[in-house]
């Protein structure tokens, strides 16, 4: 999919006040119970820890991210959100949260990856030959990582603001399932 450089540069700038928007309909919505919560939440934590994987191997700007999750996937940090979102729709048992959430994925997110990745060959001349070699979004468990993760690099990235945001969401979510 490839979207007109201008509207990328528009939509790159919707992201934040676009989790917002996405935050207040999820809070407004949802309306999880005890099952929804243990079939989502467990969803939303493998995406979290994918998250934090690829976090541990970012240095951005610095290297071309090769290790760990990049090994088979171009995107992991998206992928690892996808699958967050994905689990809190489940849990919040509103399918109109989970048309909401693919729509910024398709119309803000895919822009926003091409975005990066136009960066990333500018700054990287390895990176086309490792584009053609790793899929951008649908993982290929054929390559091979011996890059470890690092417990800095993870906490320079401030990955932990994801989990402490998800940890927001489940209390709000179990709340919710609790007086429901």
């Amino acid at each position: 999919m490839s979207f007109p450089k201008p509207y990328a540069d528009r939509v790159a700038k919707l992201r934040v006040p676009g989790g917002f928007i996405l935050v207040a309909a999820f809070l407004w919505l949802s309306a999880p119970t005890e099952t929804s919560l243990v079939i989502g939440l467990p969803v939303s934590i493998l995406g979290l820890v994918l998250r934090a994987w690829a976090a541990g191997h970012l240095e951005k700007n610095t290297t071309l991210a090769d290790g760990g999750p990049y090994a088979y996937v171009r995107n992991p940090l998206y992928i690892g959100t996808l699958a967050t979102a994905a689990g809190l729709v489940i849990a919040s048992r509103r399918w109109e949260l989970g048309v909401l959430f693919a729509a910024v994925f398709l119309l803000i997110y895919l822009p926003v990856v091409e975005l990066e990745e136009q960066h990333l060959r500018k700054l990287f001349p390895e990176y086309n030959e490792y584009a053609q070699r790793v899929p951008q979004l649908l993982p290929r468990f054929s390559g091979t990582s011996a890059k470890r993760f690092r417990w800095s690099v993870y906490m320079k990235n401030q990955e932990y603001q994801a989990l402490l945001g998800f940890l927001a969401g489940a209390a709000v979510l179990a709340w919710k399932a609790a007086i429901i």
